[in-house]
């Protein structure tokens, strides 16, 4: 798709429109279907373009700030989940199960590493667990 600032050479009007092809804006004005809105006219032509060059530094530095301040809030949901909940590291699924069928009711919260098959049996338990991504803390 194109999209092309045309101008009615009768009413001065100018507009843009959309065409499939640069070739089809040719052939759509051959076979006379172009017209002006505003007019009826059709002495419509392409005016001159200027590119859309977008800026990569501000699309980098977007994506950069938006990637920094995803980290940020995943750090705050890390520190929250460390403050407020016992790591139980690989044993998850095992202490997950514990819990929810009341054989350890003193652990409420907790945090841990489950394979992907491990939470979808849980899941079929009716066991709910949540997955959040977790970024490591390395010290350079």
């Amino acid at each position: 798709m194109i999209k092309y600032v045309l101008n009615c050479k009768s009413c001065r009007l100018e507009f843009e429109s959309w065409f499939a092809s640069s070739k089809e804006f040719d052939k759509l004005k051959k076979l006379k279907l172009l017209n002006c809105q505003n007019c009826n006219s059709q002495k419509i032509e392409k005016s001159l373009m200027k590119p859309n060059l977008a800026n990569n530094n501000s699309k980098k530095d977007k994506f950069l700030n938006n990637n920094n301040t995803v980290k940020k809030k995943l750090r705050e949901y890390q520190k929250f989940i460390k403050d407020n909940f016992e790591y139980v590291g690989e044993n998850f699924a095992y202490e997950a199960r514990s819990i929810h069928y009341n054989k350890n009711k003193n652990k409420k919260n907790i945090y841990g590493k489950a394979s992907l098959e491990d939470v979808k049996e849980l899941k079929e338990e009716g066991i709910n667990t949540s997955t959040i991504p977790w970024i490591e803390d390395k010290e350079n």
